[in-house]
């Protein structure tokens, strides 16, 4: 396989094309821009007003095509296919101060990595991964204590990632705030105990984010 990030690029789109904000979306390790998860919140988002973009990196383009699981590519060319994205699909002439970048799980931690070089407006992390499960002594947070973008990061209360306590002492930029999902696991899915709804949790997010983008 090939981690040549120019080979193929296919996006969907959502919402008015004309919108005041335009958010790129990526999605995460196991499933792709089509997954359940990311469609309900960009076509929920697009609803709501905000322009989507969702695209897919190298590897899950090659697992389309080849009906093959593949791992993530290295960081290096995941953050390639985020610059490419940008590059092509946000007008070089449109005010970067409506761009929003944001992701699920992996792809929300490579956007935290671009998006002060890239002038966005705003980040959204859709269940980070703070550390590996079962491995809370290996974080991936260090970057998060000088970012600048404002961001917002949907957590679910359960997510092995990074739970509420654990989240709590960890030094985050001033620039981010925490919305905690109720009862969600890694993909904000509740117990069924819960008495909530996976929809239910997913549109928490949802409203999460529209009131993150309309503080901006």
């Amino acid at each position: 396989m090939s981690d040549n990030p120019e080979e193929e690029l296919d996006v969907l789109t959502d919402g008015p094309p004309g919108a005041d904000w335009t958010l790129v979306l990526a999605h995460g390790a196991g499933q792709g821009m089509d997954s359940p998860f990311v469609a309900h919140i960009a076509s929920a988002l697009g609803r709501a007003g905000v322009w989507v973009i969702r695209f897919e990196f190298p590897y899950m383009v090659e697992m389309r095509r080849t009906g093959t699981r593949k791992p993530p590519n290295r960081e290096s060319v995941l953050l390639e296919r985020w610059n490419l994205v940008i590059d092509r699909e946000f007008a070089a002439d449109t005010d970067a101060r409506r761009l929003l970048l944001g992701g699920k799980s992996l792809g929300g931690r490579m956007a935290s990595l671009i998006a002060d070089e890239r002038g966005a407006a705003g980040l959204v992390c859709l269940g980070y991964p703070f550390h590996p499960p079962g491995k809370p002594d290996r974080l991936r947070t260090e970057h998060l204590t000088a970012l600048r973008t404002p961001t917002l990061i949907c957590q679910g209360t359960r997510d092995t990632f990074g739970k509420p306590e654990e989240v709590a002492g960890y030094a985050l930029a001033p620039s981010m705030r925490l919305a905690w999902i109720e009862d969600g696991d890694h993909s904000f899915k509740p117990r069924r105990q819960s008495g909530r709804t996976w929809e239910q949790n997913l549109d928490q997010a949802v409203e999460a984010v529209v009131d993150f983008v309309s503080s901006l």
